[in-house]
């Protein structure tokens, strides 16, 4: 019989809890779990379980089976679920997708049912998840047995007028993407033929975010559009999955050497993927091929201005059903440049942050750069955001 990785995950985890301990191996490294033979360093171990980590795109799930298995209100999550949550080490996940519509009336809708089934989550499985609302939510979460669910999505084309913006920020959404890879009344989409930056209605929208205190995000947005965003908003500006055109050129979804340095003049932090074809343009694309553009946002910018947005779930694209995974590689214009794979071997699993500290490492970051890079930039620049005045 042959077994995905995430079978693989739930036979081992239920047959001997080999993912809840790390037992102590020869010179200081550590199994931490049944299915593969990978180590880990000491440093590595405590390095990732002893900081807050925060995945700025990082999916519950890709898999509509799982969808259906759980049920709409995590219902029937089971514990070995609950058990590779805990495994990965992941403590906050900002869940956003790329929601929207054939009209703004349909976009408003369809996210009103999206935040609506996040909090229905929250509400139903508060032993699992709680959300993250505010700087004193993200310190919280760390070491209290929870995962954070942190609402934002991937287009803000559901905002009608700036008074939704209030209306969502109300029901729980912190951050918004702008715009996603098309046009939208706000602003232009990283593979629309034409950027033509934000309109005066999108100014409007993103002073209003600025105002409540909803972070503006602009990943998937056009070259203009997104200097239009550093421009604009008084407040730091995000790139939550992004990675650098610099290392991939051409590459639509990947940010130039100008847009990083005006999205650090804002006090903003770009979260780095793994998705294969944002990292590097032709094979081999390794782990080593990823840290390259958490070294690049670094020296160009500063420690200060780099995190972590994986763009998958816990198992990443490669597991999701083969026709699910047609469909979706089918959705994206032939600028994406897919290849065989989206995921890199390495950091394709639950307990993927080990490996990325493990890089990092190799490449001579201290630990309170590590730290940084795990959760403390994105959590010093949400703190930010989300403060407004009394």
């Amino acid at each position: 019989m042959t077994l995905s990785r995430r079978g693989f995950v739930r036979h081992a985890a239920a047959a001997a809890g080999a993912t809840v301990a790390a037992p102590f191996l020869n010179l200081g490294r550590h199994r931490l779990f049944a299915w593969s033979m990978a180590e880990y360093s000491t440093r590595c171990v405590d390095l990732v379980t002893g900081s807050l980590v925060i995945d700025m795109l990082g999916l519950v799930t890709l898999n509509q089976q799982t969808e259906e298995r759980w049920g709409e209100g995590l219902e029937r999550f089971t514990e070995d679920d609950r058990e590779e949550f805990r495994a990965s080490e992941i403590d906050v996940f900002h869940i956003a997708s790329g929601v929207g519509g054939r009209t703004q009336e349909d976009a408003y809708r369809n996210v009103l049912r999206f935040v609506g089934t996040y909090n229905s989550i929250v509400a139903n499985r508060p032993d699992v998840f709680v959300r993250i609302d505010s700087a004193a939510d993200l310190a919280a979460v760390h070491g209290s047995g929870r995962h954070g669910i942190l609402i934002g999505v991937q287009n803000s084309q559901h905002f009608r007028s700036p008074d939704d913006v209030d209306t969502f920020h109300a029901l729980g959404q912190r951050v918004s993407q702008l715009t996603y890879n098309s046009r939208n009344m706000i602003g232009n989409g990283s593979t629309e033929r034409v950027d033509g930056g934000i309109s005066d209605f999108g100014a409007a929208i993103v002073e209003r975010m600025n105002q409540v205190g909803m972070a503006v995000d602009v990943s998937h947005s056009g070259d203009r559009t997104t200097l239009d965003a550093c421009e604009l908003s008084s407040r730091p500006v995000l790139y939550t999955h992004s990675n650098a055109r610099a290392l991939n050129p051409g590459h639509p979804r990947c940010k130039t050497d100008e847009a990083i340095r005006r999205m650090a003049a804002t006090g903003g932090v770009m979260g780095i993927t793994g998705v294969r074809n944002f990292v590097k343009d032709r094979e081999p694309t390794t782990v080593e091929d990823y840290v390259n553009h958490f070294d690049h946002v670094r020296d160009l910018v500063g420690m200060e201005h780099v995190g972590i947005g994986s763009d998958i779930d816990l198992h990443g694209y490669d597991d999701m059903p083969p026709e699910d995974y047609a469909n979706l590689k089918a959705a994206y214009k032939g600028s994406y440049a897919f290849r065989d794979k989206i995921d890199i071997e390495g950091i394709d699993h639950p307990r993927r942050m080990f490996d990325v500290t493990e890089g990092l490492i190799r490449r001579g970051y201290t630990d309170e750069h590590v730290r940084m890079i795990l959760g403390g930039n994105f959590q010093r620049v949400l703190g930010e955001i989300w403060h407004t005045q009394a």
